[in-house]
């Protein structure tokens, strides 16, 4: 099923990621990592950017993303009742995509994970199989290769950094606990944006943007203490993730806005350049972290009487990790460019309790009515936290 999804996703990406055609953003890519003030856009956990991250859109246009994927009448809805259908239609079937590759990336990461104990190793594998996406297209030219000097990578490279804390943090922290303890620790990245706006931005928001972060602080405070099956490592793995996604965003803000990065840098080229990036980051640190030991768990499980599994079915596990991991990222910049910030908020808190709920039930998880309560509760303040941003920006 996924592969028969992953490609659909190629289909799409072939025909020009819209059937109306795909035409480049010119915008400047640095906005889909911006930090969330009133004046800018918002970030809570990547939509874009990391397996539970979304961003909202400028008080001056309706995304970036909505620009890099506006389709060749200026984004505008066709006003026949056929036309809104079909672009109902085609929503809500990015919106599925994303919900299906986010699950399906979670449930092959943590069955890699149970497998074979190396998130360093298989966190590289993962961000290096987006590369088998994006350079073919690149070759072939069915989307413009970036071109982008030395000077251009220095500027970059921070961000890279940052982007690798991303995806090890996550990785780490679902491999130490629960899918769905990791997810809710996740929900409180607005924390770590607001704190970064404040101290390297000077950026003060609004009281009531403040206010909602009082319940995400209290449900993730008392889901942690709930938490059945919880660690210490897992929760700052999550952490970490939140603190480098909430510095991406600020480091991107910094250094990128208003200035030109290379030339065809759209923001999935920008996405692309990243992963490349953050893989060449990824390698030498696994190596010198774990070393070689998950070639050799790779074939002590693989071979011998003992065999758990056969060779093609762990590789092809793990290289669905992988491409579950990149397909969602892409897919969520067809399905947030189509929507309004109120339906991107609403849209990627479902998205989360969707996660949660499908990991409790594919790994057995068990939840205490504590966890549940504080999951709740941190998962409606991101609710609250985008809603107040969002009103922020539109006075």
């Amino acid at each position: 099923m996924i592969s028969n999804l992953l490609g659909s996703l190629l289909l799409l990406t072939c025909s020009g990621l819209s059937v109306n055609g795909f035409q480049p953003s010119r915008a400047s890519p640095a906005s889909i990592f911006h930090t969330s003030s009133p004046s800018s856009s918002s970030s809570s956990s990547s939509c874009i950017l990391s397996s539970s991250s979304s961003s909202s859109q400028s008080s001056s246009s309706s995304s970036v993303v909505s620009q890099a994927l506006a389709v060749n009448n200026g984004g505008a809805a066709s006003p026949s009742s056929s036309s809104s259908m079909k672009d109902t239609i085609q929503t809500g079937s990015y919106f599925a995509l994303w919900y299906l590759f986010n699950i399906g990336y979670n449930i092959y990461n943590k069955q890699s994970l149970n497998a074979i104990a190396y998130p360093w190793t298989i966190a590289t594998i993962q961000m290096a199989t987006g590369l088998a996406y994006f350079v073919p297209l690149w070759a072939t030219g069915i989307r413009p290769a970036p071109k982008l000097s030395k000077s251009d990578l220095k500027t970059l490279f921070p961000i890279a950094l940052c982007h690798t804390g991303v995806h090890i943090g996550a990785v780490i922290a679902l491999g130490a606990g629960a899918v769905s303890f990791a997810h809710i620790v996740k929900a409180s990245e607005p924390v770590a944006t607001c704190v970064l706006n404040a101290i390297l931005l000077k950026e003060v928001l609004p009281a009531r943007v403040y206010a909602t972060l009082i319940p995400i602080i209290a449900g993730v405070a008392i889901a942690s203490l709930k938490e059945l099956s919880f660690t210490y490592l897992a929760l700052g793995a999550a952490m970490l993730s939140n603190v480098s996604s909430a510095a991406r965003g600020v480091l991107s803000k910094r250094t990128m806005s208003g200035k030109k990065i290379g030339e065809n840098m759209n923001p999935q080229n920008l996405y692309a350049v990243l992963t490349a990036m953050s893989t060449v980051i990824l390698i030498p640190c696994a190596l010198a972290v774990e070393g070689t030991g998950f070639f050799t768990q790779f074939a002590s499980l693989t071979t011998g009487t003992k065999a758990k599994f056969t060779s093609f079915a762990l590789a092809k596990m793990l290289a669905l990790s992988g491409a579950t991991y990149y397909a969602y990222n892409e897919v969520a910049f067809l399905a947030l460019g189509k929507v309004n910030p109120v339906t991107h908020a609403v849209g990627n808190t479902i998205k989360r309790v969707v996660i949660i709920i499908a990991s409790v039930i594919a790994f057995s998880t068990p939840m205490s009515t504590g966890s549940i309560i504080g999951s709740s509760i941190a998962i409606a303040g991101t609710l609250l936290y985008s809603l107040a941003m969002n009103a922020s920006k539109k006075k």
